[in-house]
C-alpha cells in the first residue's frame, strides 16, 4: 500500500498526521529528562523522514532561514572557543538538530494543524503530570507548589498558560464546528487547574495580557488597513508611556506583590547580576555554548550552592538575553534578540499592513508570550524545548504564509473587501462553499 505523500507534507491534507507528530514533540519536550533518549528519537522521527518524502520542498525558499541557520552556525563555531568543548560541541549540534525540526514542521504542518497537535499533547502532558502529583517546595520563599512530573512550578505553568492559549485561539479563529467547544473544554479546565496550583507568577500574569492583545488583534479585522497603522502606531506609543509611568511611581513593585514576590524576583535580580559580572569576561564571544553551567567549574557549581539545586543541573540565569550575553558573548545575544524581533514584526506587519490573516495573530500571540516570559526564564536558547520550537516555527512561517479566502460572514464585516483583501479565515482550511458554524 503506498501512502500519498499529500498525507504527510501537505498542510491541507496532513492533519491527522501533522497534529500527532506535534503532540509527539510536546510530550518530548516534557519528559524526555523522565523516560529518555527514547523520546528524543520520538520526536526526530515524526520529523526528519519528511524531508526525504519531498526534498524539494524544503529547498524552496531556504534562503529565507538565513539568520536561524547564521545563529545555528555561531553556536557551533563556538566550540572553537569553548571553555568546556566536549559539552558544547554535543549541545549545539543538538541545537542545530532542534532548528531542523523546527522547519520541517513550519512548511509541513499549517497553524491549525499545530494548535490542534499542542491542545492533544499539552492535555496528555498535564494528565500524567496529575498522576504523579509531586509538590516541591521553593526554598528561597518557602512555599510548596505543584510541580507534577516537571521540574520547576515554572516549566508547568508555562505548559498550564499554553494550553489556555491556544484553546482561546483555536475557538476563536480556527474551530470547524460546535464539537471544537465540547473538545476544548477539559483542556482549559486542567491547564487552569494547573495554573493556579502551581504558582507560577510569570505564566499566571503573561497569559492575560497575551489574550488581551490577541483580543485587540483580531478587533482590527473590521477596519481598514490605514486605520490598523494608525492604531498600531498610537498603541504602541501608549505602551512604551504606560511602562515608563508605572517604573517610576512604582507600580511594578504593586504588581509584583500581588503574585508573592518582590522587587527581587526571588533571587533573580541577584543572579542577573552575576551572570553579567561573568559576561566581563568574555564580552565579544562568551564562553562557549552550554559551557558555564558544567559540574566542576567553581562559579556555577558557587551559584547551584546558593541556590540549593543538589542536583546542579538543570539551573540558568532566569533572563534569555543574560544567558546568551555570558554564553555567546555580545555576538549571539544580538542575534538571538534578532530572530526575536524579526518574528514579532513580521507576524504583526501581516495583521496591521498587509491582508489580515489569523494564522499571524496566532504565531504573533505566541511570540508575544515567549517575549515576555524571555525577560525571566531561559527557553528559547536549549534544545528539545517547546518554546524555541514554537519560536522557530513562527520564525519559518514568515516566508510562506498562506492566504485563504472564506465565504463572506455577516458576523464579521470586511473593511478591506473592497480593496481586495482576504475575508477572515476564521475557519482555516475550509473550503470556500462550506457553511461557517
Amino acid at each position: 500500500m503506498k501512502i500519498p505523500k499529500s498525507l504527510l507534507v501537505d498542510p491541507e491534507k496532513n492533519s491527522v498526521y501533522g497534529a500527532f507528530a506535534v503532540a509527539v514533540s510536546i510530550w518530548a519536550f516534557s519528559y524526555s529528562v523522565i523516560f529518555g533518549q527514547v523520546l528524543i528519537l520520538a520526536y526526530y522521527a515524526v520529523w526528519l523522514p519528511l524531508i526525504l518524502v519531498d526534498y524539494r520542498r524544503f529547498l524552496r525558499q531556504l534562503s529565507s532561514a538565513w539568520l536561524p541557520l547564521l545563529f545555528a552556525a555561531y553556536i557551533c563555531f563556538s566550540v572553537f572557543w569553548s571553555q568546556a568543548p566536549g559539552v558544547t560541541s554535543r549541545t549545539a549540534v543538538q541545537y542545530l538538530s532542534h532548528i531542523a525540526c523546527a522547519y520541517v514542521a513550519a512548511r509541513t504542518v499549517s497553524v491549525r494543524t499545530l494548535t490542534l497537535g499542542a491542545l492533544i499533547g499539552i492535555f496528555f502532558v498535564l494528565l500524567y503530570s496529575l498522576k504523579v502529583g509531586a509538590y516541591s517546595e521553593d526554598v528561597l520563599d518557602g512555599t510548596y507548589n505543584f510541580v507534577g512530573a516537571f521540574a520547576s512550578k515554572n516549566q508547568i505553568g508555562f505548559v498550564g498558560s499554553l494550553g489556555i492559549y491556544f484553546a482561546v485561539v483555536f475557538l476563536a479563529f480556527l474551530r470547524r464546528g460546535r464539537l471544537s467547544f465540547i473538545l476544548t473544554v477539559p483542556v482549559v479546565l486542567l491547564s487552569a487547574y494547573v495554573l493556579v496550583v502551581s504558582h507560577s507568577a510569570t505564566s499566571m500574569a503573561s497569559i492575560p495580557a497575551v489574550l488581551a492583545l490577541i483580543a485587540l488583534l483580531a478587533m482590527t479585522k473590521l477596519l481598514s488597513r490605514r486605520y490598523r497603522r494608525v492604531i498600531f502606531v498610537v498603541g504602541a506609543g501608549l505602551v512604551v508611556v504606560v511602562a515608563v509611568v508605572s517604573l517610576n511611581l512604582g507600580l511594578m513593585d504593586f504588581v509584583l506583590g500581588l503574585f508573592g514576590k518582590d522587587s527581587t524576583l526571588t533571587g533573580r535580580t541577584y543572579l542577573w547580576e552575576q551572570g553579567w559580572n561573568a559576561a566581563q569576561r568574555s564580552p565579544i564571544l562568551g564562553v562557549g555554548y552550554a559551557a558555564y553551567w558544567v559540574q566542576g567549574f567553581a562559579e556555577a557549581e558557587r551559584l547551584w550552592n546558593e541556590f540549593y539545586i543538589t542536583t546542579r543541573t538543570g539551573f540558568h540565569f532566569h533572563n534569555t538575553y543574560v544567558e546568551a550575553l555570558v554564553e555567546l558573548g555580545f555576538t549571539g545575544a544580538v542575534m538571538v534578540s534578532l530572530i526575536m524581533l524579526r518574528t514579532l514584526y513580521g507576524h504583526v506587519a501581516t495583521v496591521i499592513f498587509k491582508a489580515w490573516q489569523a494564522e499571524s495573530v496566532v504565531l504573533f500571540g505566541v511570540m508575544v508570550l515567549l517575549l515576555i516570559r524571555s525577560f525571566v526564564e531561559v527557553e528559547i536558547l536549549n534544545p528539545y524545548i517547546m518554546g524555541s520550537f514554537l519560536m522557530y516555527f513562527s520564525y519559518f512561517k514568515l516566508a510562506r504564509l498562506p492566504v485563504t479566502r472564506t465565504r463572506w460572514s455577516p458576523a464579521f464585516e470586511p473593511a478591506d473587501a473592497a480593496r481586495g483583501e482576504a475575508a477572515w479565515p476564521r475557519h482555516i482550511g475550509r473550503p470556500a462553499a462550506a457553511d461557517p458554524s
